[in-house]
C-alpha cells in the first residue's frame, strides 16, 4: 500500500538549489505540474517514474512511504508502481480490445470479470463507443486514452499515475482524473490546461528546470474549475456532432 511519495529537492538546470526543499503527495491527491515549455516538467515526472535517488541530472530524491525504494523496486518491471498516460499514445499491438484487456488482467493476476467494467468506464470518458471486438490499432486518440485511464483505474495496481498533457485527448478530462483518484491513486498532471490545473489540490510550478514554488488551489479557483469543466464538456459534445456530420446551426455560449 502506497500512502505517500515525497520529493526531496535537487537543483535546476544551472546547478542552483531548488527553493522548495520537500513536497509530500498523499494517496487520493491530484497534483498539477505547470510551467512554460522547457521549465523542467518532464524531468520532474521522469524523476518520479525512476524513483530517483540523487542519481539523475536534477539530483532529486524520491521516497515512498518515507522510505528509500530498493534496487528491485526501481528496476523490476513486476514491481513497477508508476503508470504513465501520455497525450501522444497509440496502440501498436495487432489484437482486439478484449484480448488486450485479458492479457493485462492475466499479467496483473486479476479476474477477467473486470474487463466489462473497464470498457463501461472507458465509454463514460469518451464520446466514441468502444466495443470488445474493436481492433486496438483503429481506436482514435480519445478512445485509446479513455481505455487506458479505465485500464489503469480498474486493472493496473500501479498506485502512482503520471498524466502527461492530455488536454487535447478528446476525453472527459475532469471525470477521468476523478476516476483515478476514486480508485486511491496518487495523480500528478503535467498540464497547460486550466481545467486540469485548477482541479488539482495544489500546483508545482517549474522554472529553469527546478521547482520554483507550490501554489495551493483556492476555493475561488475550484469554483472556476467547475465552470471550465462545463465548457469543456460542451466543446466535447460539439466536437462529436461535427465528427458525425451533424449541421451546427447555432451555438449557446456557456454563461
Amino acid at each position: 500500500m502506497i500512502n505517500t511519495i515525497t520529493i526531496f529537492s535537487g537543483c535546476d538546470k544551472y546547478g542552483n538549489p531548488e527553493t522548495i526543499n520537500e513536497v509530500c503527495i498523499c494517496k487520493g491527491e491530484i497534483i498539477g505540474v505547470v510551467g512554460p515549455t522547457g521549465s523542467g516538467k518532464s524531468s520532474l515526472i521522469a524523476d518520479i517514474e525512476q524513483l530517483a535517488q540523487r542519481d539523475t541530472p536534477t539530483k532529486r530524491m524520491i521516497l515512498v512511504n518515507n522510505q528509500k525504494p530498493s534496487y528491485d523496486d526501481r528496476t523490476n518491471p513486476k514491481k513497477k508502481i508508476v503508470a504513465q498516460l501520455s497525450q501522444h499514445m497509440n496502440f501498436l499491438a495487432d489484437m482486439i480490445v478484449e484480448e488486450f484487456l485479458k492479457l493485462h488482467a492475466k499479467c496483473r493476476h486479476v479476474s477477467d470479470e473486470r474487463i466489462d467494467n473497464v470498457i463501461e468506464l472507458a465509454n463514460k470518458l469518451t464520446g466514441e463507443p468502444i466495443k470488445k471486438d474493436d481492433e486496438l490499432t483503429v481506436l482514435s486518440g480519445g478512445q485509446s486514452r479513455a481505455l487506458m485511464v479505465a485500464d489503469i483505474a480498474i486493472i493496473s495496481d500501479s498506485p502512482i499515475v503520471l498524466v502527461d498533457e492530455i488536454e487535447n485527448a478528446g476525453i472527459r478530462k475532469h471525470e477521468a482524473l476523478s476516476v483515478l483518484v476514486g480508485y486511491g491513486k496518487i495523480v500528478l498532471v503535467v498540464t497547460h490546461d486550466p481545467v486540469l490545473a485548477l482541479m488539482a489540490g495544489k500546483r508545482i510550478v517549474m522554472k529553469n528546470g527546478g521547482i520554483q514554488k507550490i501554489v495551493e488551489t483556492t476555493p475561488r479557483e475550484k469554483d472556476i474549475s467547475g465552470k471550465l469543466d462545463k465548457i469543456d464538456e460542451w466543446m466535447l459534445n460539439l466536437r462529436e456532432k461535427v465528427r458525425y456530420g451533424e449541421i451546427i446551426e447555432e451555438i449557446e455560449v456557456y454563461n
